[in-house]
């Protein structure tokens, strides 16, 4: 079984936040497959399918971005993940908005929801997708925590939606790639 998990903020208030592309893309891969969000396990709403022979877990964290790492830790544990056949999907503020890029491990780039899923793994070796929000735009160099916190928390214009539409389709094809070819083929088609 592969364990797919796209980190983001639950509830409504945060739903098209920057920080959520994570469960926007998680929800549209969910959607294409039939997948329904419709059990709780380790502190996360969990969808059950199949996609191309392969049985997947599907995850979004009930907990806040930050925190996600025990609910992630928990179902790898849980189910038995191997670390390779896990994909955490989440935004990334270093990437121009509407990049995607997928790695095979590494560290967390300052974003404090893998820092919590490295440290409750021990581990960096797992594959991921990064999706691009860029970062804000201030006349203050360097940018405060505070904007930053903000630039996250906040929607995507009007603009920018019609940017990370296309691209949250985009991640869903490379999430199938992940699932039939691998991390490395999807490297390689996505990056």
């Amino acid at each position: 079984m592969k364990l797919i998990v796209g980190l983001g903020n639950p509830g409504k208030t945060y739903a098209h936040n920057r920080h959520n592309a994570g469960f926007r893309c998680l929800n549209y891969f969910a959607r294409l497959h039939s997948i329904r969000f419709d059990h709780r396990q380790c502190r996360a709403r969990v969808g059950i399918g199949e996609v191309r022979g392969e049985k997947l877990l599907l995850a979004k964290p009930g907990t806040f971005v930050n925190l996600s790492g025990n609910s992630v830790a928990g179902l790898v544990h849980k189910h038995n993940i191997p670390l390779s056949d896990l994909l955490i999907i989440y935004d990334d503020l270093d990437l121009p908005l509407g990049k995607i890029r997928l790695r095979q491990s590494g560290g967390s780039g300052g974003h404090k929801g893998m820092n919590s899923v490295i440290s409750a793994l021990g581990s960096e070796d797992f594959p991921r997708i990064r999706v691009g929000i860029g970062r804000p735009q201030a006349e203050e160099q360097p940018i405060s925590e505070d904007s930053v916190v903000n630039y996250v928390l906040s929607d995507f214009s009007r603009q920018e939606e019609a940017i990370i539409k296309p691209v949250i389709a985009t991640v869903s094809e490379a999430i199938d790639c992940f699932i039939t070819e691998g991390i490395e083929a999807a490297m390689s088609k996505f990056n």
